[in-house]
């Protein structure tokens, strides 16, 4: 089961249901479409059992209506979670396989937690964190994010509270 390509597709197709109101909106009130975003991946989503959140770094991002949804992603699985349920050397020899202009190191790793920090070396210094209860993209999601974020959902957080 490839759930993220469907979390994914489910926000798409809930944001390009509400273009008109993007388009309309972004000119006079910015933050009004910020809400309404997140309130449309709150909703999609709650119906994967977990929490979609959709950021904007750099607030001048909030323009580029053709990117809502395909960049700077959380997902949040469970915060308390500190360990990850499998080695974490396999997700980083995953991550490596999948990314070859991209650096794989641990990250996050105090108070008893682990997590891993990838790296992609281009202009805008994309990441993905990948913690033990969420996967945050700072990077636009391609075949190999959406494969990764795929493999991510199945053998590292399909046990959800």
């Amino acid at each position: 089961m490839n759930e993220f390509s469907l979390l994914i597709k489910d926000l798409s197709n809930n944001i390009n249901s509400n273009m008109d109101f993007f388009k309309i909106t972004l000119k006079k009130n910015p933050t009004l479409v910020y809400y309404k975003l997140n309130e449309l991946s709150n909703f999609v989503g709650s119906r994967y059992n977990l929490k979609l959140e959709i950021h904007f770094p750099d607030s001048s991002k909030i323009h580029n209506i053709n990117d809502y949804g395909r960049e700077n992603i959380s997902i949040i699985i469970d915060k308390f979670r500190k360990v990850f349920p499998i080695p974490r050397e396999q997700i980083k020899l995953e991550a490596s396989n999948l990314f070859k202009n991209a650096t794989v190191v641990d990250g996050y790793m105090y108070e008893g937690k682990e997590g891993i920090k990838i790296s992609f070396n281009d202009k805008i210094k994309s990441r993905i964190e990948v913690l033990p209860g969420s996967l945050h993209l700072w990077i636009k999601i391609d075949e190999n994010v959406e494969k990764f974020c795929n493999w991510l959902l199945l053998n590292v957080y399909s046990e959800r509270p």
